[in-house]
């Protein structure tokens, strides 16, 4: 009896820390606005996502492997562009929808 709550316990533990860490790695403002630009997109190249935020291409890249590391996004490879798009989970729709809801999808 008392292993199974400790079991329990420690499983508990173990998905609080993986949603901190999916947390923390969507946390960043602008990890936020490149889930913006997809989620009203569904799939965008890496150089669209550049040029919406007017930033640097090499900087992007990098946000969007992390989001993709985190399992936010997927990536499919488009003649020289690199695209990304939502990976489905319950996790980024409920995501989405707070995102959505709370209007931080207008960056502009």
């Amino acid at each position: 009896m008392y292993l199974d709550v400790c079991m329990k316990e420690e499983i508990k533990q173990n998905k609080v820390e993986a949603l901190a860490k999916k947390l923390l790695v969507a946390g960043d403002s602008t990890r936020l606005k490149i889930l913006c630009i997809i989620f009203d997109n569904k799939k965008v190249c890496v150089s669209e996502i550049a040029k919406k935020l007017d930033m640097g291409v090499a900087i992007v890249s990098h946000h969007l492997q992390s989001l993709a590391k985190a399992g936010f996004l997927e990536s499919n490879r488009e003649g020289k562009q690199i695209c990304y798009s939502l990976l489905k989970s319950r996790f980024n729709t409920d995501l989405k929808n707070f995102i959505c809801r709370n209007k931080l999808n207008k960056i502009n």
